[in-house]
C-alpha cells in the first residue's frame, strides 16, 4: 500500500521522501559523523576540512559500491568478513585514541595526530554503519517504488552526504570553543572517543 502510495506522488513528494529518509537513517549519530563532530572540536574546522573531504569521498564510494551490489559479494567469500572487520576495529579504536589524547587547540598539537583526508576516507570506508545505512535507504526506495531511478537516488544521497557531514563537523566547531581550557577538552575529547567507540560497536552489531 506505502509502495502505491509512493508511486503515485509527485516527484518533489518522492524527493522529500528521499532526504527524509536519508537524513534520519544516514543523519543519525554514528562513526563517521561522531568522528567528524570530534575533529571539528578537538582541531577547529579548518584543519578538519581535509578529514571530513576524506569521510565525504569514502562514504560517497560506499553509497556505489552498496548500490553496485558489490558489498553483497565482499560478504560472500569465506573468511573475509571477519578480517575486515578487526581490520575496521582497530582503525577505528586508533582513531578514537587520537581524539581522546588531542591536546588543546591553544597548544597547537602534534602534527602527525592531525586530521588528513586519508584518515577521514579509511574511517569511511570502514564503517559498517554507512554500508547498513545506505542499503537500507536505497532498499526502501526500491522497494516503495519512487520513480526517481537508481541514478537521480544516488545524486540525491551524494548530496545528503555532504550536507550531513558539514552539519555535524560545524556542531563539533561550536564545541572548539571550549577546547582551549586544558580540562574541557580532555572531558570532551574523552566523550567524543567514548560515543565513538559505542556507535562503532552498536553498528556493527546484527
Amino acid at each position: 500500500m506505502a509502495g502505491e502510495v509512493l508511486s503515485g506522488a509527485l516527484p518533489w513528494q518522492q524527493l522529500l521522501a528521499l532526504v527524509l529518509a536519508a537524513t534520519v537513517v544516514m543523519g543519525s549519530p554514528g562513526p563517521a559523523t561522531i568522528s567528524v563532530t570530534a575533529k571539528g572540536a578537538a582541531f577547529g574546522l579548518r584543519p578538519s576540512l581535509r578529514y571530513t573531504s576524506g569521510v565525504v569521498i569514502g562514504t560517497t564510494a560506499v553509497l556505489l559500491v552498496v548500490a553496485a551490489g558489490i558489498d553483497g559479494l565482499l560478504s560472500s567469500i569465506p573468511g573475509l568478513t571477519p578480517v575486515l572487520a578487526v581490520a575496521s576495529a582497530a582503525y577505528i579504536l586508533c582513531l578514537a585514541f587520537r581524539i581522546a589524547t588531542a591536546p588543546p587547540l591553544a597548544e597547537g598539537g602534534n602534527e602527525a595526530a592531525r586530521p588528513t583526508f586519508g584518515g577521514g576516507f579509511m574511517l569511511a570506508v570502514a564503517n559498517p554503519k554507512a554500508y547498513v545505512a545506505i542499503g537500507a535507504v536505497i532498499a526502501g526506495a526500491s522497494a516503495q517504488g519512487d520513480g526517481l531511478g537508481l541514478p537521480a537516488r544516488l545524486l540525491v544521497l551524494a548530496a545528503m552526504i555532504v550536507a550531513i557531514h558539514v552539519l555535524w563537523l560545524l556542531a563539533g566547531t561550536v564545541f572548539a570553543r571550549s577546547l582551549r581550557n586544558p580540562l574541557a577538552s580532555r572531558v570532551i575529547n574523552l566523550v567524543f572517543a567514548a560515543t565513538l567507540v559505542l556507535t562503532t560497536a552498536l553498528a556493527a552489531l546484527p
